[in-house]
């Protein structure tokens, strides 16, 4: 079997003094969408920016694409085709919607073509020149993902996409994720709705601790719920 697009082994990780992850493993296939569920606090986003080189201090390895990338700094991980999506989502206020889609710099070949974000996310087409602190929470979350989509980034961190958003946003955020899996895209998602991420994931990992406590696919998802109830304090 050819080797995972992200292969994570005994990951470390610290804020400071805090050691927050705890040798995490997972991989992550070409093509595939992959959650990471757990309570708040668990470890999951600590194990995105671990990926992506934006905490403290890391130890361990994370392999993309057979690239051993543990000891490249953040910029250099990010122009290897990994894109980073916070939970925060990181809209600049100051900026309107343009040139906030327009100011990430290309990685690779591939990205999305402006038409094609517009299609996905129409909403952004009629709020172009509208400042970031004029956006909804829902359209901050399709600029924030609409931005990584025009990079040519190919393994996608999405953070909590779905956070706090109206249902009928959360279903279009739901059927992006799905077509952007059609178009090849792979996708590692925390996720707290385990019902949503049923919806579009393969896999499911359950994070403890900050430790990787149990692997499920999206197949077997009913038949472990009293487990992952118990897991979620749900």
């Amino acid at each position: 079997m050819a080797e995972p697009m992200l292969a994570v082994r005994g990951l470390n990780a610290w804020y400071g003094e805090s050691h927050i992850l705890h040798g995490v493993d997972l991989d992550v296939r070409q093509g595939e969408v992959v959650t990471m569920l757990g309570r708040n606090g668990a470890g999951k986003t600590t194990t995105m920016k671990s990926v992506m080189g934006l905490v403290g201090a890391r130890k361990g390895s994370v392999r993309y694409e057979g690239r051993e990338t543990i000891d490249l700094p953040a910029y250099r991980i990010a122009r290897q085709g990994i894109a980073f999506c916070p939970e925060e989502r990181a809209i600049f206020a100051s900026l309107d919607v343009a040139e906030n889609l327009m100011l990430p710099p290309a990685v690779g070949p591939g990205g999305m073509s402006v038409d094609t974000i517009f299609e996905l996310f129409p909403n952004l087409k009629e709020r172009l020149s509208s400042q970031g602190t004029k956006l909804s929470g829902g359209e901050q979350q399709m600029l924030a993902i609409a931005r990584i989509l025009r990079t040519g980034a190919r393994l996608l961190l999405l953070d909590e996409p779905t956070e706090g958003l109206a249902p009928v946003i959360v279903q279009q955020i739901g059927h992006t994720i799905r077509r952007l899996k059609s178009e090849g895209f792979t996708i590692l998602l925390v996720e707290q709705n385990f019902r949503f991420a049923a919806t579009v994931a393969d896999r499911h990992y359950v994070m403890e601790h900050g430790r990787i406590v149990d692997e499920i696919a999206n197949d077997a998802l009913e038949a472990n719920m009293d487990k992952l109830h118990e897991y979620l304090g749900v």
